[in-house]
């Protein structure tokens, strides 16, 4: 590769991000998840539209697992743990228990029924079963559920990588012929378990590290962050061969839940991280497919399949996982319809291709398909759904984003409080904030206008506020401003939830 050949990759490369920013409202718009869009693109620039040739599936399988890396960073970064924590054992269930139920199901139905071999039938089952963290994060975050039902499906989507990967690995190989179901299931619960500690060590590793140093930028603590992330995703593979998606996860659920320096600067950088991640994954997995080699009967496999996977085998898994944790039927009914399809199906099945199984390029037709049909079925469907369901969080509208800058010489903290539209802080004085004794609300900035307010100084919509905090006041003074914005003045000292915790 010369210089030249440079610049025109460099060229082609920017106006495809570019389109794909771009698809990205018009995917909103339409209500469509945007990774369709992105997988239309890649098949467009393939062989069957401007002619790219693209083929290796064991780079796609590694490429796609890079992807999945830095998107499990995002989303554990972004989910609030107070939301995850309550919910936890159900996600851990929903990833294991869940997981085996769908791929039992899937793989009965492609065997009795369609007629397929046992080592095909498991194959279409364990590729299909997991939720996409992607999908997930991305199209939940739009659609104001009630907190436990997204962290519930947050965490699954966090965790069900792991034993999918090993089973789908295990097969392609033969190996789980060889070494029986109870060799697998406990191979699921050592990478699992081991994988969560690797990654709970190496978070809280990294929260006492980055309040230690401080760096000499801003900018280096999101690098410094993604760093960190990916050590506990390659130490814990590497090193002693457990779920670095597991460890990724938790590193970033620990790290999220930490009061770190420029959290906002922070989750801004890696959420458009995470986007050039999901553009390329979704690119390259276009590319990689064949439409031409796609015949009706791979579509009439994946209705089949789509719908033993997402009515019979989803509802089952969630019925048996969740019922135990008395989820009311509507919680558990939406979290079965929301189980969303997207790119780890697709990466999965570049296991058996790069592994050369028979008929491996049929399963990643059939998957790609399936994909792309529920995907466009699921997506547009929930907000709709959440709404007859009456799942919806009535106060999502009123959380407020705090960002945190530390005053090391003068041994306190800088809080900037972004105010959205519908924070019950808006109408409310700074004397009624009632924040703790030796906190100030320093400046405010409004519209281009920065003042230092007084004590009956309204606070509006869309303000910038800054409050200064002694470092052992921050926490209580950070649940005192959430609180505050979901409940209003009258406010209690309840945590970050207000007063509905009362």
């Amino acid at each position: 590769m010369d210089v030249t050949e440079l610049d025109r990759i460099l060229l082609a490369g920017a106006a495809v991000l570019l389109v794909a920013i771009v698809a990205v409202r018009l995917s909103g718009r339409l209500g469509l998840p945007s990774l369709l869009i992105y997988l239309g693109m890649g098949v467009a620039l393939g062989e069957s539209g401007f002619g790219i040739q693209f083929e290796d599936a064991q780079l796609a399988h590694a490429l796609g697992f890079a992807a999945l890396v830095i998107i499990l960073t995002e989303g554990g970064l972004t989910t609030r743990w107070n939301e995850v924590r309550p919910v936890m054992p159900l996600g851990v269930v929903l990833a294991t228990v869940g997981v085996a139920i769908s791929v039992g199901v899937v793989a009965c139905v492609a065997h009795f029924i369609l007629g397929m071999d046992w080592q095909l039938a498991v194959l279409l089952g364990a590729v299909t079963s997991p939720t996409d963290a992607a999908a997930v994060f991305s199209v939940l975050r739009r659609v104001p559920i009630r907190p436990r039902l997204r962290g519930a499906l947050e965490a699954e989507s966090g965790l069900n990588d792991a034993p999918t990967v090993l089973l789908v690995t295990l097969v392609s190989t033969g190996g789980i012929g060889d070494k029986g179901l109870w060799h697998f299931t406990g191979l699921v619960v050592y990478e699992l378990v081991v994988g969560a500690i690797v990654g709970l060590l190496v978070g809280v590793l990294a929260v006492m590290l980055l309040r230690r140093v401080a760096l000499s930028s801003a900018g280096l603590y999101p690098l410094a962050i993604v760093s960190l992330a990916f050590i506990s995703y390659a130490g814990g593979t590497v090193l002693l061969h457990v779920s670095g998606f597991a460890a990724v996860y938790v590193t970033s659920l620990v790290i999220g839940r930490a009061e770190l320096p420029h959290r906002i600067a922070t989750r801004s950088f890696v959420d458009g991280f995470a986007w050039l991640a999901q553009i390329g994954l979704f690119v390259m997995l276009g590319l990689l497919a064949s439409p031409s080699r796609i015949r009706l009967t791979d579509v009439l496999l994946a209705l089949v399949i789509g719908i033993a996977v997402t009515v019979v085998g989803r509802f089952a898994a969630v019925a048996v996982s969740a019922t135990p944790f008395g989820i009311p039927w509507k919680e558990q009914t939406f979290i079965a319809w929301a189980g969303l399809r997207g790119a780890v199906p697709i990466v999965l099945a570049t296991i058996p291709l790069s592994e050369k199984v028979p008929q491996a390029d049929r399963i990643f037709d059939v998957v790609f398909v399936l994909v792309l049909l529920f995907t466009l079925l699921q997506g547009p469907s929930l907000p709709w759904l959440a709404k007859r369901l009456k799942v919806l969080d009535d106060n999502a509208a009123h959380e407020v984003d705090i960002d945190v800058a530390p005053l090391e010489s003068l041994g306190a903290d800088m809080l900037q409080v972004q105010i959205p539209s519908e924070s019950r802080l808006a109408g409310v004085e700074i004397g009624e904030l009632r924040l703790p004794a030796g906190v100030s609300v320093s400046l405010v900035i409004r519209g281009q206008q920065a003042f230092v307010p007084e004590r009956r100084t309204v606070l509006r919509a869309g303000d910038a506020v800054l409050v200064v905090a002694p470092s052992p006041l921050r926490e209580q003074t950070v649940r005192r401003l959430r609180a505050v914005s979901r409940a209003g003045r009258l406010a209690g000292w309840f945590g970050e939830r207000g007063r509905e915790q009362l």
